[in-house]
């Protein structure tokens, strides 16, 4: 098993839809077991005709409740409210899609892939009398085959769930707030691109790389700790102002250097330097805890923007270059790239709605961009960006629905460019030389129920692999075209 980028063995980051799932339970969840403490159970037989009138107004059997409780399982037959009342709350998942490559890339056909995610959290006010404590535990169990590493050979992958079959622990924390919740500090297991470098727009699509970007995918060691992974560290966030937020991360330096080959996410790695991240996040025309809308003008349209870096003090090697000055494909290489002290990038995200006809209603349209830059000399990747629009609510009654247009683009570093140059120039015969990548995106999301979704899903790639085949960097790589559906499940 590899988990570095270069080998394309799985992807980084959960899907859009299975993280507003995620959280969505979580909120429903919460709600549910609230109001199981003091109403009667909403999938209950009714009431008898002299009961209260709001009794009487549940529905009157499972078959009608099962299509409008915001869970498949609705309260588990009462398990859920009884663990609220103690401050436990669980949340099961299923993610399932297949995605077929229609033209182009390595090979044409389709693959199924899934994900099932079952979280744990503990509210220490309820469970220990402790105010302000949360304590996290997730697990993963993968299936299914990665599209992108067996028919497409692109940079930019396809599903944002493709990672190497198997079942482990994910993220294991506890995060503590203070000063009436103005900060918080959260250690333990994490999986940073729940908090860092992310866009609320951009977690609709499908691709890989509208999650957990392209840079950090294939420049930090092992891709970082991103799903499926994630590493042991500190992280503090602290509110600065009304408006703006600081975010402030130390992690090890990769989350899989100890043990490669582990699968089971348990080796807690602190043997392999560090790395340092840091975001502050600036919000306009939020509205207020408990509030609908911004409390400044009920047409004022929201937006947040972020601005981040990360650093890892691990070595890195010259993507050209050897101990001696050679280039590594020149002949009289020693075969040992020369290596850099220190890896970086900064980033910028903005997300803003543009357009609401009417704040009482959920039509509006967003759109969000996310930029990322590093050294060109030690890394593949020293560009990364991506753009798009989302609207939500694109017909009369389908409040819940959305449609989004988008593009990824991967820049490959100047140094992996003129390494194909110097191949070129030593050797005889065709070779592909990279240069950059654009995924085109398009999909539309659709609520069946308030516990299921349903998106379909487009995406084009050109200029497929950067212009370099990874099967035979002699041939070129047609431009891909995949299209397919995913399912989400809320259990």
């Amino acid at each position: 098993m590899k988990f570095t980028r270069s080998a394309r063995s799985f992807s980084r980051r959960p899907p859009a839809t299975h993280r507003l799932a995620i959280w969505a339970a979580c909120a429903a969840f919460t709600c549910g077991s609230a109001q199981a403490q003091t109403s009667s159970n909403p999938d209950a037989a009714p009431e008898a005709p002299e009961a209260d009138l709001s009794i009487q107004a549940q529905p009157s059997n499972f078959w009608t409740g099962i299509w409008t409780r915001q869970n498949l399982l609705g309260d588990m037959g009462g398990l859920r409210p009884w663990l609220g009342k103690y401050g436990v709350t669980f949340q099961l998942t299923e993610t399932s899609e297949y995605l077929a490559n229609l033209r182009g890339g390595l090979n044409r056909g389709g693959t199924y892939d899934g994900l099932t995610t079952a979280t744990v959290q503990v509210d220490t006010s309820k469970a220990l009398g402790i105010p302000g404590g949360l304590f996290n535990v997730s697990a993963l169990q993968i299936h299914g085959t990665n599209l992108s590493a067996r028919n497409l050979g692109t940079l930019n992958t396809a599903s944002g769930i493709e990672a190497q079959a198997s079942t482990r622990l994910w993220e294991m924390w506890y995060q503590q707030s203070f000063l009436d919740k103005k900060v918080d500090v959260k250690i333990g297991q994490q999986s940073i691109d729940q908090e860092f470098i992310t866009s609320q727009y951009a977690a609709l699509f499908v691709n890989t790389m509208f999650g957990w970007p392209a840079l950090p995918s294939y420049d930090m060691p092992s891709g970082g700790p991103a799903y499926p992974l994630a590493g042991l560290g500190v992280r503090v966030r602290g509110q600065i102002a009304p408006a703006l937020t600081g975010l402030l991360g130390v992690f090890d330096g990769d989350p899989l250097g100890n043990d490669p080959s582990n699968l089971s996410g348990t080796n807690f790695n602190l043997h392999n330097g560090t790395m340092v991240i840091g975001e502050l996040q600036y919000a306009i025309n939020q509205p207020s805890e408990g509030q609908l809308e911004s409390a400044d003008s009920s047409h004022a349209l929201p937006g947040t923007y972020k601005l981040g870096f990360w650093y890892n003090n691990n070595a890195f090697a010259d993507q050209r270059y050897d101990n001696t000055g050679l280039s590594l494909n020149n002949p009289a290489t020693t075969g040992i790239a020369a290596q850099h002290h220190g890896n970086f990038s900064i980033y910028a995200v903005a997300d803003q709605m543009i357009w609401r006809p009417d704040p009482d209603e959920a039509r509006s349209i967003g759109v969000f961009a996310r930029v990322m830059g590093a050294p060109g000399d030690r890394n593949l990747v020293d560009f990364s960006a991506n753009a798009g629009i989302v609207m939500k609510a694109p017909f009369k009654g389908r409040d819940n629905d959305s449609v989004g247009l988008a593009l990824t683009y991967i820049k490959v570093g100047n140094n992996v460019h003129d390494l194909d140059l110097d191949y070129r120039a030593f050797n005889t015969g065709p070779y592909g030389v990279r240069t950059q990548e654009t995924t085109l995106e398009a999909t539309y999301q659709y609520q069946v129920t308030p516990w299921w979704l349903l998106q379909a899903d487009a995406q084009y790639t050109f200029n497929a692999g950067a212009g370099q085949n990874p099967s035979d960097p002699t041939q070129a790589l047609r431009n891909t075209f995949v299209v397919g559906v995913r399912t989400n499940i809320t259990f």
